[in-house]
């Protein structure tokens, strides 16, 4: 009875798994097929755009502009294409998966296979065939595009070379037919901008009025939070007579770049509100940005040369010239400003009122002249004097320069090099600007990252005074701060340069958008986007781990009685396990291939087994020694018989150097395997002890009374702990004291000792306290008779001659008694 109900549960598994068969492989076709439609569709308006951007490239009088704005609009399609093809990546390794399941197909004689197989196989092998189809269209559509983006390359750059190498004649220049065009131009220039003036007063006063009060107020914000977070760094104080270098850096960049900044935001502000509450028209439009551009470049010019000049305020002058020639000297570079900045004001409207070629030579010569001969102005100057009165010019390489392009620019200008001539002189203004304000930052964060140059700075002493910042914390921001200003420097003002040399917009957006998606440098990928997504992601990985690290000792194992040497283990492991998954998630996040960190590691693995274990040893414990920092750089620790100043941690071995300046290098793993004792590790508070001697027979009170004076007396000796005089012990020859003195600086111990030591002899000298010492055993010492004089040492001499020769007949004489004499039996 069983069997009917169990035969039935199979038939039906079966026929439900069947059907769920045949419904996948009728809902995976259409699926596929979908996709091929998609992308070829989204193929088509690939190719139907980059017809139309083709038809745009093959007209005549493409500007440069337009040019890059092609490219850009190439760039997108050419990487959508790549997109198209990347999409069949997963259905393309799925069916290759199934073909390789299936196997070939049978050959002759062998059993036919099913025809559900073979079914499978030819729909696969169809599908694939369109795929591979869509993606031959996909690359064929990419070299096109790429064909098509060099020749914008070769373009533009025809188009740079005609801009210099283009040569206008001159005949026409100065008649008669344009001073009359002048007058026609300006005479439409005024009507369009009354006309546009009384529009606007009759029917949009009030746009304009809230348009122009909005842009105003968001300049005075700007304004009134640059003075609040520079201060002094913004205004030179009068009362100052001799300002720091930094200072003087600092209030030339700053007084420059904020005020101009707010012009700018002032400007650009009030032209798109205005076309926010359609104010301006397409002609008004183009002049007010051409005029913004004109009034922010005299203004930034301006304000530079006034603020490194100060012709009213010598003492915070940048630049060391008389206050004569820097007033001259601010009124030539601001006419120069004035002279190429209406200059473009007037080629921009002159290309709006389609003026004559003529009309747009003659003003382009006469602003290349007037500026040359500025420049040359400029270079006439003298503005140094000596102590006896003499004026000195400029040094010569740099007066030489100006003469240089000076003449240069008039003698181009009169060749018909009238666009060279311009290019030239507009970049020794704007250029030359930016690079000097780039100049000057870059010198103020190098002042503000130097050792202490942070402190010496009005925010600096500020924090100093209110949060008691140490000296180390306060150059450690000011490296921070050192780098933002870089940082900054390089991103505003790179830009600017490379807009005033040709470069369009749409270049640097290209440049930023590679560098941003990435930079290939072989099989590498550098992307700025990938390491700043991971460097967030590890330090979130970080700061989990420390929390989770505190969770578990604090509320895990101190609430289950653990030992404490059990804690401070496990809390070390996770601490190294969490810190290494941060770093490995966070390399994957920066798109780093972490087979390469395979690699490394299968050779370390390969290099230990060959007997680089020593090597390894000291590896492991560098990296330890910089996780755990038991002692860091400027420590003062004892290894052994080695004592001195840590000056550099490696991750092999670590540099101490002595207190005789001998460097002494020792591997991580002795450090790490033996004691090793830092009289600095937390702080540099430490405690000294001075041993003092004082005769039996003295007044003992006394004598501990004044040596505790003494300690309390000394200014470096710390208050808290306060320090203790002992009495250790009576000795064999005096009465043993021991001063101990704690020091906010371990490190002065051994000046203090030395003055605590010479303050104890005067101190007991004045109270008659006597320090013994325990005489030694001297031999004694014999009484040394005159030296003899020369008539002595004659008659000494004579006398032991005379000894000898009595003795030698007296030995004479023995000889023959003795030779007859018999041996004494004794």
């Amino acid at each position: 009875m069983l069997l009917r109900p169990c035969r039935f549960i199979v038939v039906l598994a079966f026929a439900i798994l069947a059907s769920l068969h045949l419904a996948v492989a009728q809902g995976t076709a259409p699926a596929a097929t979908s996709l091929v439609d998609k992308q070829q569709a989204i193929l088509s308006q690939l190719a139907t755009s980059t017809d139309t951007l083709e038809k745009e490239l093959n007209q005549d009088g493409v500007d440069d502009a337009t040019l890059v704005d092609i490219r850009l609009k190439l760039e997108g399609v050419s990487q959508k294409a790549l997109e198209t093809a990347l999409a069949f990546r997963t259905r393309t390794a799925e069916i290759n998966a199934r073909l390789e399941q299936l196997g070939p197909v049978p050959a002759e004689g062998q059993p036919p296979e099913p025809d559900s197989v073979t079914a499978e196989r030819n729909a696969l092998t169809a599908e694939k065939a369109q795929i591979n189809a869509v993606i031959g269209s996909a690359q064929s559509l990419s070299v096109r595009v790429s064909g098509m983006i060099e020749r914008i390359a070769t373009m533009r750059s025809a188009l740079f070379r005609s801009l210099f190498t283009k040569r206008y004649s001159l005949s026409d220049t100065f008649s008669g037919k344009v001073v009359d065009d002048a007058k026609t131009d300006v005479g439409r220039f005024y009507g369009a901008v009354s006309s546009w003036l009384s529009f606007a007063l009759k029917f949009k006063l009030q746009a304009v009025l809230a348009a122009t009060l909005t842009a105003l107020a968001l300049a005075l914000v700007m304004m009134i939070a640059g003075r609040r977070i520079f201060g002094r760094m913004f205004v030179a104080d009068p009362a100052v007579e001799d300002p720091s270098y930094l200072s003087r850096l600092s209030v030339t960049f700053w007084s420059t770049l904020l005020p101009t900044a707010a012009l700018v935001v002032f400007l650009a502000s009030t032209i798109f509100f205005f076309n926010y509450y359609n104010v301006l028209r397409g002609d008004i439009g183009v002049f007010l940005n051409a005029f913004a551009a004109f009034v922010s470049i005299v203004f930034c010019v301006n304000r530079l040369s006034n603020a490194a000049l100060s012709p009213h305020l010598p003492n915070w002058r940048l630049i060391p010239v008389e206050s004569g020639p820097a007033r001259w000297l601010v009124r030539l570079a601001t006419a120069m400003a004035l002279v190429i900045g209406f200059n473009g004001f007037l080629s921009t409207v002159n290309e709006q009122l389609r003026s004559p070629l003529s009309l747009t030579i003659a003003r382009s010569f006469l602003a290349a002249v007037v500026f040359g001969v500025i420049l040359i102005l400029m270079g006439l100057v003298r503005p140094f004097r000596t102590h006896e009165g003499v004026w000195r010019p400029w040094p010569a390489w740099l007066r030489y320069s100006a003469y240089s392009v000076g003449v240069f620019v008039i003698a181009v200008a009169l060749l018909g090099y009238i666009g060279l001539a311009l290019f030239v002189a507009l970049q020794v203004v704007v250029t030359g600007t930016i690079l000097v304000i780039a100049y000057i930052g870059f010198l103020s964060a190098r002042a503000i990252g130097a050792e202490g140059g942070f402190g010496e700075s009005s925010l600096g002493r500020w924090m100093t005074e209110k949060g008691k910042v140490e000296e180390t914390t306060l150059d450690q921001l000011g490296l921070a701060v050192s780098i933002a200003l870089n940082v900054m420097i390089v991103v505003v003002f790179l830009p600017l340069i490379l807009l005033m040399w040709g470069f369009q917009p749409g270049d640097i957006q290209a440049w930023g958008y590679r560098l941003a998606t990435g930079v290939t440098i072989g099989s590498v990928t550098i992307s700025a986007i990938g390491i700043l997504s991971g460097m967030v992601v590890f330090v979130i990985g970080y700061f989990l781990t420390r929390w989770f690290q505190g969770w578990l000792d604090g509320s895990v194992m101190a609430r289950g009685k653990v030992d404490a040497g059990v804690r401070n283990s496990i809390r070390l492991a996770v601490g190294y396990a969490g810190v290494a998954l941060a770093g490995l998630v966070g390399i994957s996040a920066a798109g780093i291939d972490l087979s390469n960190l395979a690699l490394v590691a299968g050779a370390l693995s390969l290099g230990i087994g060959f007997g680089l274990q020593n090597v390894v040893s000291n590896f492991v414990s560098g990296l330890i020694l910089l996780a755990e920092r038991p002692f860091k750089v400027g420590d003062w620790i004892v290894a052994g018989d080695v004592s001195g100043t840590v000056k550099k941690i490696s991750v092999r071995a670590t540099e101490i150097e002595t207190f005789q300046r001998q460097s002494v290098i020792l591997p991580n793993s002795n450090l790490i395997n033996n004691a090793v004792g830092n009289w600095t590790h937390r702080n540099k508070l430490g405690r000294i002890e001075i041993k003092v001697g004082v005769a039996y027979g003295m007044d003992a009170r006394l004598a501990h009374e004044t040596l505790l004076e003494i300690a309390r007396e000394h200014p470096l000796v710390l208050k808290n702990p306060e320090p203790f005089v002992l009495f250790v012990n009576f000795g064999p020859a005096a009465m043993e004291f021991e001063i101990r003195v704690f020091l906010a600086d371990i490190t002065n111990g051994s000046g203090v000792q030395n003055d605590i030591r010479f303050a104890v002899l005067d101190r007991f000298a004045q109270e008659h306290i006597d320090i013994p010492s325990t005489p030694r055993a001297m031999p004694p010492v014999e009484t040394l008779e005159p030296w003899p004089s020369d008539d002595e040492k004659a008659e000494m001499e004579h006398a032991e001659r005379e000894r000898e020769r009595a003795e030698a007949e007296e030995e004479k004489r023995r000889k023959p008694g003795r030779r007859g004499r018999k041996p004494d039996p004794a």
